[in-house]
């Protein structure tokens, strides 16, 4: 389970290197937002570098690699110089729909053909960021049919405030709250995730020294049923870690859930503390010690 991703600049190897000591669960290698279009292809050398080094490492975190948006015509390129060594994943942004998924997926169904293997063995899996342009909060009940390379969906805020022209994103009374427009975006992408079967996963933090507001965020977006969140600083994962693990009391509770249902299998509802207990209730206890 992933409770914490990392995005890393792909173009810095001094980067790259200390990522992999941030405990993050999973490292996002960003070579959209984080490289300037001037060093794109000195972004895929370094990445591809790094990649190739990192082939037979043990106790890796997941290792996803952010392409550039199929709308730039770079992804091919960028899939080029990192399918060989076979990343666990890719983070596709502005992602518009299920057609954007089934084509990125095509592509590397391709690259999987060349370059068989990979260190999972597995398919190549797509992280989809879902909400950074207005029309694409048009297609989010597609992803129900998004086909299994899916495993997780993120919302994100900076792109598409540009987009629809807001001027902030974040209330100036509070500033870990979303506005309105931006709090309905982050349940949409929840509700959307959750009905696709695949985790939601909470946007990233812009304040990097700020810890106790990184922490309060963070376990707002676990409290509301999101299991993961990205971070942008190393400092930042420690805390999200914390937030999005599940403490002794609610893994405490989650295990005598679990417990009460396998006693009571037959009846197919359990009591505990003289509480019902339903379906509701055993889903929620399996994705606590899931996460756990």
């Amino acid at each position: 389970m992933m409770r914490s991703l990392l995005f890393v600049p792909a173009d810095s190897e001094r980067k790259l290197e200390k990522s992999l000591q941030s405990g993050a669960d999973a490292l996002i290698f960003d070579l959209e937002d984080a490289v300037s279009l001037a060093r794109k292809e000195d972004g895929r050398r370094c990445l591809a570098g790094f990649l190739d080094a990192q082939r037979d490492a043990d106790d890796l975190p997941a290792l996803y690699v952010r392409v550039n948006a199929l709308s730039t015509g770079m992804t091919l390129a960028d899939l080029a110089a990192v399918m060989p060594h076979r990343p666990a994943g890719v983070v596709l942004p502005k992602c518009a729909g299920a057609a954007d998924l089934l084509r990125l997926a095509h592509y590397l169904e391709a690259f999987e053909h060349l370059h068989p293997g990979g260190r999972t063995g597995r398919e190549t899996s797509i992280i989809a960021i879902v909400t950074e342009t207005a029309e694409s909060l048009a297609h989010l009940n597609e992803y129900t049919q998004a086909g299994p390379r899916l495993a997780g969906m993120m919302w994100g805020a900076e792109d598409l405030s540009g987009d629809v022209g807001a001027l902030a994103s974040k209330c100036e009374e509070d500033a870990q709250a979303w506005t309105a427009p931006f709090t309905l975006v982050r349940s949409l992408c929840l509700f959307a995730a959750a009905a696709a079967g695949v985790p939601a996963i909470d946007t990233v933090p812009t304040e990097i020294n700020n810890p106790d507001g990184l922490r309060r965020e963070a376990r707002q977006a676990y409290r509301d049923g999101f299991t993961a969140k990205a971070a942008i600083h190393p400092g930042q994962v420690p805390v999200i870690n914390e937030a999005m693990t599940p403490d002794a009391a609610s893994h405490e509770w989650a295990t005598r859930v679990i417990a009460a249902f396998e006693a009571s299998a037959d009846v197919g509802v359990a009591t505990l503390d003289g509480k019902m207990l339903d379906t509701p209730h055993l889903k929620l206890a399996r994705k606590i010690l899931g996460v756990a």
